[in-house]
């Protein structure tokens, strides 16, 4: 339930403003150089457009209201709209307060005032105001509302994801009669994409008598926002049948699709696309391109784009920086931003967090607490949340587990489960079960509906050998009606992704998978490897745990992908999980003995295996 502001009874504003005109000179520093800059102005309406000007570009509260104390003393409120000039200004400032006020005071208020504050307070989020100020020019002023009022509310309405006072709003638009205006039904488009309601977001982009490109846009976007990527590319290719050109936020869409896809040829396709229509020179299509083919796999991909660039921005350069992070290339990564620093772009929170993000995947301790210290002292960054996190997790991964656990109790703001996580994730790894212990008690108590936690829980528990306590882990799940998610790995094959799962038998290839992953199992054995049963955390015999590791997902999709693959193409496995270290040591001997280039995206980062090695150097 939204509560609307009430406003404040106050005395008379104009009597408080004309004492504060007269002691001006001696207290606002900014009296004396308003009165030389506008004292030359003989014509009002002269003297109005350059007050207009100065508030439209006024970016301090105390030079705003020197201008408000000159409006009063030399023009009236309504004189070219400066009135509403002067509100919307307060408000972009956060001056709830004095917009308001001065709104109230308006001599002559009109529908454009009305509409003026509501848009104002709608790009600050703030729809209590906004449903107050509708009340009121109904009620109070007897205005009736129109497209301009309307959509600012409806967009303050997604903005929070208040889907049942949008619906009031929609009731609100049916009766005025304004479905027949493209711009109100988009904005309607976005609030049920924005909260989830994909049905009747789908209901009036069919019912539009036309359809502009914003609004094939949305629909495109509500789609593929809600994990429809398949119908989101419908509705484009839908768009191109209907003749409408595309622009920079329709393939930004098409590009996350591609992104939730995973299919490669795609991704191909909508980068000629791109070409074709000139669109590749727009920084942001070219950035979420290069953020695209980073998540595809191929490294080298996401560089020849940003190479391409002809002069990126912070954004462009932490989307690279991101790339090599997620790649495993802690020392590329370290290079790309001193060279960023270096070519004059500042770097911001954004670009320390993969920063420091690269220097954990890739172990280099001494340097991500170098760039952990001199953050906010040399390039005036603010440690958040998320930088803490990652330097947990570096410090953890490194074995430096009480160093980890000091910087936590150490932080200035109450770590979250992102923190906790990494320095859990670490005792996983080191096998600190005391810490651990500890540690998943307060990402239990910080979320005790996530699954992962009482999982990795009891995996420690398992692979310590401490069956007892695992088992209690997991019946606390089953209590509290915890389910856990399959490990699934995927690949593409045919314009189409294939999935698996362990010891997965509904592939219609079934038969030539197994015998092929038969093969590669003795060519390993062969080579004298031994399966890492420890990986198996069950309580079973030694044959049975051997029997189940030589089924997990991602050994099935490498077997699938050697038989469908040509021999020069890498195989590009994505897991939903981690990879277990008995899977990373068979992939990095299949790319020795298949002499193919393996490449594995887990939750974490990608791993490349050529030549019986692998990009994380057994780091991960």
């Amino acid at each position: 339930m939204i509560m609307l502001i009430p406003y404040m009874q106050r005395a008379s504003k104009l009597l408080i403003l004309h004492q504060f005109i007269s002691s001006t000179r001696l207290c606002n520093p900014f009296a004396s150089q308003l009165s030389s800059k506008f004292h030359a102005f003989s014509n009002v309406d002269s003297l109005v457009s350059a007050l207009i000007t100065a508030i439209s570009t006024c970016s301090s509260i105390s030079y705003c209201r020197a201008l408000h104390c000159r409006v009063i003393k030399s023009v009236n409120c309504n004189h070219g709209f400066i009135g509403d000039q002067l509100v919307s200004r307060y408000v972009e400032l956060g001056c709830t307060k004095d917009s308001l006020e001065l709104f109230d005071e308006l001599p002559e208020k009109d529908l454009v005032s009305c509409n003026s504050i509501i848009s104002g307070f709608s790009r600050r989020g703030d729809l209590g105001i906004c449903l107050g100020l509708l009340l009121r020019m109904r009620l109070e002023m007897g205005f009736k509302p129109n497209e301009v009022t309307v959509i600012p509310v409806v967009s303050a309405c997604a903005g929070v994801g208040e889907l049942d006072v949008g619906k009031y709003i929609h009731g609100i638009a049916v009766k005025l009669g304004m479905l027949l205006e493209v711009k109100v039904v988009n904005s309607l488009i976005n609030l049920y994409g924005k909260c989830r309601y994909v049905e009747a977001a789908c209901c009036l982009f069919e019912g539009m008598p036309v359809q502009s490109l914003v609004s094939w846009n949305s629909i495109v976007a509500v789609h593929v926002h809600m994990g429809l990527a398949e119908k989101g590319i419908g509705y484009f290719i839908r768009m191109r049948r209907a003749g409408i050109n595309s622009d920079q936020a329709t393939v930004v869409s098409l590009l996350l699709a591609c992104e939730n896809l995973g299919v490669r040829k795609l991704a191909e396709a909508v980068h000629g696309y791109i070409l074709n229509g000139g669109l590749d020179r727009n920084l942001a299509v070219a950035t979420a391109l290069l953020d695209l083919y980073s998540k595809l796999g191929i490294l080298s991909d996401p560089r020849k784009v940003f190479g391409e660039m002809i002069d990126p921005d912070a954004v462009a350069w932490t989307a690279m920086l991101s790339s090599y992070a997620m790649h495993g290339r802690g020392r590329e990564a370290i290079e790309h931003f001193e060279l960023m620093v270096r070519e004059g772009v500042v770097p911001d929170h954004v670009t320390f967090t993969h920063l420091l993000s690269a220097c954990s995947h890739s172990g280099l301790v001494e340097e991500g607490g170098n760039y952990f210290k001199i953050m906010y002292e040399v390039y005036g960054v603010e440690l958040r949340v998320e930088h803490y996190s990652c330097m947990v997790d570096l410090l953890g991964r490194s074995g430096h587990l009480n160093d980890a656990y000091k910087l936590i109790k150490s932080m200035p703001m109450e770590p979250n489960s992102g923190v906790w996580g990494a320095l859990f994730g670490a005792c996983r790894v080191r096998g600190n079960i005391e810490l651990g212990k500890e540690v998943s008690e307060k990402l239990i108590s910080l979320d005790p509906s996530d699954s992962r936690n009482y999982i990795m829980l009891s995996n420690m528990y398992s692979a310590a050998g401490q069956w007892r306590d695992a088992s209690k882990v997991r019946v606390l799940m089953k209590e509290r009606v915890l389910i856990r998610n399959p490990g699934c790995s995927y690949i593409e094959h045919g314009n189409k992704i294939h999935c698996f799962v362990m010891g997965d038998h509904s592939h219609p290839d079934i038969e030539q998978i197994s015998n092929k992953l038969e093969e590669l199992v003795r060519k390993n054995r062969e080579f004298g490897f031994a399966s890492k049963t420890e990986y198996v955390l069950h309580d079973v015999d030694e044959e049975v745990k051997e029997d189940l590791i030589n089924k997990h997902s991602e050994k099935l999709a490498i077997a699938f992908g050697l038989l469908v693959n040509n021999a020069g193409m890498p195989l590009i496995v994505t897991k939903n999980i981690r990879i277990c270290g008995d899977c990373h040591g068979f992939a990095k001997l299949v790319s020795l003995i298949e002499k193919r280039t393996v490449i594995i995206r887990d939750t974490k980062r990608f791993h490349h295996f050529t030549n019986g090695l692998c990009s994380c150097g057994d780091y991960w």
